[in-house]
């Protein structure tokens, strides 16, 4: 029965409606809390109580009118703690909450607003909350239906749903909102716009939110009342999946109906003027950061205070607190007008740290004001050229665009014309700021756009070719759709229009359309695709047009019109292009390329597997990605590399790097280098004698480039560009004007008189000072709720850096010394050296506005400091160096790192009562257990089980007893993943880590003082002089040594040549031969030393031994002789370098390590050797290195005591494969560690299992135990064979080489003709 009845009613009532003369009174509340959804936990929120009166005006026009306003905030445990009334706050906006506004209203739906002028947008929003409950789109015909319907969020949409409650007569009416879907978003984003939305990633966005109402309807004789009326709101956010755990922010809303009065409300006097609709307007919170609270009185006086107070309070060491100050300076200097940054400058610019304290904030101010500030200062003169390119490059990267900064870029000032680094960097940042004003504004205008393409028919036209390149750059940065038809103009899309431009004109307007492509993703693909599919162009432009259609998410035909084009294409590099971009695709993890990567599969399937034979001399493409849906974080990169047959270089590589994070992507960085003159100019090296030696090819390779740059052609050698987030930032081409340049700075005057000045500066001592503010990451969204209230997500992170530096010299040296005099002198240097960091980063959630702040909030803060003395004693003539380290006194924190989470909630009128409420309450951390938390969706009575925080407390300590130092590491965190095991709860609640350094236990207690850690190196004659502990050979020793010695001397005189094994595609073996008997030549040599006979060689190396032996006398071939024999070369040969690191004691007692080096010219014997200065310690290290002939050499390492514990073997040599020179490494070992054989077998298991998508291939098989061989063999002019071997496995890959690299070098060295 109802059902009828129900739309009997609607048929009569449309929507709520005021009477004329009468004012409607309802009771209001609204509440915003942010926090975790359990009960127990901290929250922070803020309350508004008030009675709301309504009347009509005139027509359609009514008039609101708040009473009896109060603001109330929180900040504590919930639900066990209650709001506190903001008293000072109430009474401050008592006159704007009491000021009536009028708005329209028919048929429930609310029209235009209008309000006095003195009315903020903060108050007007909180009013605009209320009538959004009168937002009432009723339809008569339907009781379920859902619409788009304005609302203080947005046009979202609505779903209605309508009931009858008969026996009260009253009509129930639910209304729900999901702000996932709306057509217009009321949102702003600060720091976002170079990321992209992932659709595809969204689908467990990490935000999400809703709304419902519920209504009681009464019908009246002139229309309905609204008895009463509920709302909420909740806001889930996470920087990782909802689905494992969010934050929330919820509101909630009350309107209950008290009485009717008789007379009518009255406007108040003056003009009311249109303040827009329902929606929310954004004000003053868009300047509000969220992490602080500043009641601004004097903004002058402020500024100056804590400017101040960043230069004085962070000279020698960074203060902790400095981050936070920096941000609170930022937002002044935010809010202030241009005559205070003048201010700032003409009080400070004379003031060397003032002065770069001011140019380092500026940028970072990221307004209209501060560009214009920084731009009029280098057109008068006030900043050099290094400084306004460093600060304008900064701030147009920084700045919050709008019409009047664009404006203000695109500027035609002579001076920075003349620049052309300035001028480069002006104009990459026009396009940058036009591309971000475009994402903000996705209807701008093509005028902004339009004086490049001008500029572009001018150099075209002109045949300007630089002008022309850096002009499509800047067309790229912008990516405006209507560059469209001036770059096709460019292209050879149709006519022959194009040919005379330059090929690196064309790849360049295909590159200018990649950004383009994100906002017109078909249109682009249709160009490229033609560009593409046209053979007769010229492969480097197809491969550049392929690499623009692999950046738009390739729909599944063009995939397989692509592959389809690659199995019939003619030319391998651009089919080798192809393929390889399609096998990486499908590999992909991420979801923004899960279609795309599908495409891919089923592409493979009609691919030819024998384009995944070609090797890496073909042009290629390779992705790879990781991604985590849990965490919705993820990371690719990408690289192009396009390669032409006939070039000895890559024609072009392209470096991509892509990072996910929260349904977002960023391109963070790119690389691209692209060789053209040089290409051209190392073709016409002549082709010499294949025997010739390295010092002539390189002199044929300089005066090839000398030739280059004698010749008029304009053509540069290369060309690189860099890109951040999308945007190119910086070119170069390496030309004649950038060489010339170059070679007249390095042999100017200026940089000889830099030099001069900064010897004078060492030579007469200095104290210098730095300190510099970054801020790293603003990132801001702010949306409102609909208590009018703004909800704001944020991620900051700010550092400053500090260090300073005292240097002295003694003896005093006048400062006309000059570098030859010091060579000959003994000098003394002493240095402190302080650098120090504090960086903080803070994660936000809560309602910010300028008034008041109610938020939870993560914050990190880091500080480290690692203070250091040092003097140094340098004697040149001496070959002497010695470097001091002063003992460090007491317990030095070196690092410390807090993270904690907590609720706050502050005004701007009670600041000093501010309230911060940890995460977890601290009576529950200091309980054993408790069962106050209680999970979401459970109430307290069901929860029985005993819950408390995680804790982990952790304390590792070092010590290093040979210098007297102990390093401490103290671990402490206290999560809330008792609650929920997931990543953001595990991040909630308190963690901290502390590193600090004191002195060790023994010095502290009984052990004697330590003066200061010494390093000491000796070179020369007196290394020998230096030796503290002699390191000798016991007879047992010498017997084994003479055993293993003679069994060498039998390896080597017992034939002629030495074997390897290398592998073909079949891995068959082949003898590895040095070609004429020189294998031998080192024994023969070996033997005759000891007569003093020469012998002859066919080979010229053989003879060189041969000669150098024949010269020696019969005494030194006696020592050489027994020197060979030695374990130690420290019996026969005295060190050639010695290094002492030891620790100076009070007592004299020698503590520290030795490592001496013992050269052995005659035999080609290196041996260094590491140890333990203490009399008892004979653990060391020694490092024997032979040349054992001209094409091999051998080393061995070994350790432990006595170095007998363990030890690896390594041989290279050098000989064929066959015919072909081929050089071999092979490692043996007889103990390892278990440590290092666990690390290698990881390593193993990882190479094998990345082997096959890089076309390596891997066969079992029982190889010499203990023995891992690496064979390289030039099979050709353009080919390798690698051959790897491990205990159990073989690896086989043929790579390439270009123009007979290798094959020369190996045959130059082995006399191959």
């Amino acid at each position: 029965m109802w059902v009828p009845l129900l739309f009997v009613f609607l048929s009569i009532i449309v929507a709520p409606e005021f009477a004329n003369g009468q004012t409607y009174v309802y009771k209001y509340e609204a509440t915003v809390m942010g926090g975790l959804p359990e009960m127990g936990l901290a929250r922070a929120g803020v309350k508004i109580r008030c009675k709301v009166m309504i009347s009509a005006d005139s027509g359609n026009t009514f008039i609101l009118k708040l009473v009896d306003p109060e603001i109330l905030e929180f900040s504590g445990i919930w639900p066990k703690e209650d709001f506190v009334p903001a008293t000072n706050l109430t009474t401050t906006l008592t006159a704007q909450l009491l000021t009536p506004i009028k708005f329209e209203y028919a048929n429930g739906v609310v029209g235009k607003v209008f309000a006095p002028v003195g009315l903020s947008e903060t108050v007007l929003n909180l009013q605009r909350a209320i009538l959004n409950i009168f937002q009432l789109n009723i339809k008569t015909t339907q009781n379920v239906y859902d619409l788009q319907e304005p609302g203080v969020q947005g046009v979202c949409k609505t779903h209605y749903a309508m009931s009858e409650d008969a026996k009260d007569d009253r009509i129930l009416l639910t209304k729900s909102k999901d702000l996932n879907q709306c057509q217009e978003k009321i949102m702003k984003d600060i720091g976002m716009v170079h990321g992209e939305r992932c659709v595809e990633c969204e689908a467990v966005s990490s935000l999400k939110g809703a709304a419902a109402f519920n209504y009681i309807i009464k019908p009246t004789a002139t229309g309905a009342l609204i008895l009463e009326a509920s709302g909420t709101e909740i806001m889930q956010v996470s920087p990782f999946n909802i689905l494992n755990g969010a934050a929330q922010m919820e509101s909630k809303q009350s309107l209950t109906f008290l009485d009717i009065q008789k007379a009518p409300l009255d406007p108040v006097k003056g003009e009311y003027l249109h303040r827009g609709s329902v929606q929310y307007e954004f004000g003053s919170e868009l300047l509000q950061t969220p992490i602080q609270l500043l009641k601004i009185t004097n903004i002058k006086a402020q500024v100056v205070e804590l400017l101040e107070h960043m230069v004085t309070h962070n000279v020698d060491v960074v203060h902790k607190h400095a981050p936070l100050k920096f941000i609170e300076l930022l937002q002044l200097l935010r809010v202030a007008k241009c005559d205070i940054l003048e201010t700032l400058w003409t009080q400070y610019k004379n003031r060397v740290h003032f002065r770069r304290w001011i140019l380092n904030i500026v940028p970072a101010i990221g307004t209209t004001t501060a560009l214009r500030f920084l731009k009029e200062k280098f057109l008068s003169g006030e900043l050099s050229l290094a400084e306004s390119s460093k600060t304008l490059l900064a701030s147009l990267h920084k700045l919050t665009v709008d019409l009047e900064a664009i404006k203000l870029t695109l500027s035609k000032e002579q001076k920075i014309q003349d620049s052309p680094i300035l001028r480069e960097i002006v104009m990459l940042g026009y396009g940058t700021l036009v591309a971000k004003y475009c994402v903000e504004n996705p209807s701008c205008p093509a005028e902004l756009v339009r004086p490049l393409h001008e500029l572009a028919v001018q150099a075209a036209s002109s045949n300007d070719i630089e002008k022309l390149i850096a002009t499509l750059k800047v067309i790229g940065n912008a990516g405006h759709p209507s560059s469209l038809k001036p770059i096709t103009k460019l292209l050879p899309l149709s006519g022959s229009a194009t040919a005379v431009l330059p090929l690196r004109v064309q790849i360049e307007a295909v590159m200018a359309l990649r950004n383009i492509a994100k906002r017109e993703p078909k249109m682009i693909q249709t160009m490229a695709i033609q560009l593409f599919m046209d053979k007769t162009l010229n492969p480097e432009l197809r491969m550049v047009a392929a690499l623009v259609l692999f950046e738009t998410k390739l729909p599944m035909g063009l995939v397989i019109t692509l592959a389809n084009a690659a199995l019939n294409e003619n030319n391998l590099q651009i089919a080798s292009f192809v393929y390889s971009y399609m096998k990486s695709m499908t590999r992909n993890t991420t979801p923004y390329f899960a279609s795309v990567a599908a495409a891919c599969n089923v592409a493979m399937k009609l691919l030819s597997p024998k384009l995944d034979r070609l090797s890496y001399r073909f042009s290629r493409t390779l992705y790879l990605d990781s991604y985590h849906d849990a965490w919705m974080a993820g990371a690719a990169a990408t690289a192009f590399y396009i390669n032409d047959v006939a070039t000895v270089l890559p024609r072009a590589i392209v470096l991509k790097a892509r990072t996910y994070l929260a349904g977002t992507f960023a391109d963070v960085v790119e690389v691209g280098v692209r060789t053209e003159g040089i290409q051209e100019a190392i073709l016409k090296v002549q082709e010499g004698p294949d025997n010739a030696d390295r010092l002539t090819k390189m002199k044929q390779v300089m005066k090839a480039l000398s030739q280059w740059s004698a010749q008029p052609s304009s053509q540069p050698l290369a060309s690189a560009y860099m890109k951040f987030f999308g945007q190119e930032v910086a070119f170069a081409n390496i030309d004649k004007t950038l060489i010339n340049h170059i070679l007249q700075l390095a042999s100017g005057p200026a940089i000889r008189t830099l030099g001069q000045e900064a010897l004078d500066a060492v030579l007469t001592g200095f104290k210098s000072h730095y300190s510099n503010p970054f801020l790293m990451a603003e990132v801001r969204r702010i949306l409102p709720t609909t208590v009018g209230l703004p909800m704001e997500l944020s991620f900051y992170t700010a550092a400053v850096v500090a260090a300073s530096l005292e240097c002295n010299v003694t003896p005093p040296l006048s400062a006309d010394t000059r570098v030859a005099q010091l060579l000959k002198s003994e000098i003394s240097i002493k240095a402190a050296i302080n650098p120090s960091v504090s960086m903080h980063t803070y994660a936000v959630m809560g309602v910010n506005t300028a008034l008041i702040q109610a938020s939870l909030m993560l914050r990190a803060r880091v500080h480290s400091t690692t203070p250091a003395k040092l003097e140094a004693r340098i004697d040149i003539m001496k070959g002497n160096f010695k470097l001091q380290i002063l003992p460090i006194t007491g317990v030095t924190k070196i690092v410390s790192a807090l993270v904690d989470t907590f609720a706050v909630a502050r005004n701007v009128e009670n600041l000093s009562n501010a309230k911060y409420t940890p995460i977890i309450p601290a009576a529950l951390e200091s309980q054993s257990a408790s069962s106050e938390i209680i999970p979401a969706g459970q109430s307290s009575n069901n929860s029985s089980e005993l819950r408390r925080p995680s804790d982990l407390k952790k304390k590792i300590c070092s010590e290093s007893k040979a210098f007297g130092i102990k390093s401490c590491t103290e671990l402490k965190s206290s999560n809330i993943a008792f609650i929920r095991n997931c990543t953001l709860y595990h991040m909630i609640g308190k963690h901290s880590i502390m590193i600090d350094v004191s002195p060790g236990n023994h010095v502290r207690s009984d052990g004697p003082a330590i003066e200061n850690i010494q390093i000491e190196l000796q070179v020369g004659e007196k290394a020998a002089d230096k030796i503290i502990k002699v390191i000798t050979m016991s007879e047992e020793e010498r017997l084994d040594d003479k055993s293993v010695l003679m069994k060498l001397k039998k390896i080597l005189v017992s034939g002629p040549r030495n074997t390897t094994s290398s592998s073909s595609s079949s891995s068959s073996s082949h003898s590895l031969s040095s070609g004429s008997s020189s294998s031998s030549s080192r024994s023969s040599s070996s033997k005759s030393s000891s007569s003093s006979s020469s012998s002859s060689s066919s080979s010229s190396s053989s003879s060189s031994s041969s000669h150098r032996n024949s010269n020696s006398s019969s005494s030194s071939s006696s020592s050489s002789s027994s020197s060979s024999k030695s374990k130690y070369l420290s019996d026969t040969v005295a060190p050639a370098v010695t290094i002492l690191i030891r620790a100076l004691r009070v007592d004299r007692k020698v503590q520290g390590y030795q490592i001496a080096a013992y050269v052995n010219t005659t035999d080609a014997r290196v041996q260094v050797i590491f140890a333990n200065l203490e009399e008892n310690d004979n653990w060391r290290i020694c490092a024997d290195g032979v040349i054992l002939s001209d094409h091999k050499a051998m080393a061995k390492i070994a350790w432990g005591i006595e170095c007998k514990e363990y030890d690896t073997e390594i041989t290279a040599e050098t000989g064929l494969v066959s015919k072909d020179p081929a050089i071999r490494l092979k490692l043996t070992w007889d103990r390892l560690p278990k440590s290092m054989m666990r690390i290698a077998k990881e390593i193993s298991k990882h190479i094998s299992r990345i082997t096959k998508s890089l076309g390596v291939s891997l066969s079992k098989a029982k190889n010499i135990p203990r023995q891992i061989q690496l064979s390289v063999a030039a099979a050709s002019d353009t080919t390798l064979n690698i051959v790897l071997k491990t205990p159990k496995v073989q690896f086989y890959c043929p790579l390439f080489t270009h123009r007979k690299c290798l094959h020369n070098t190996l045959s130059h060295r082995l006399h191959i003709h």
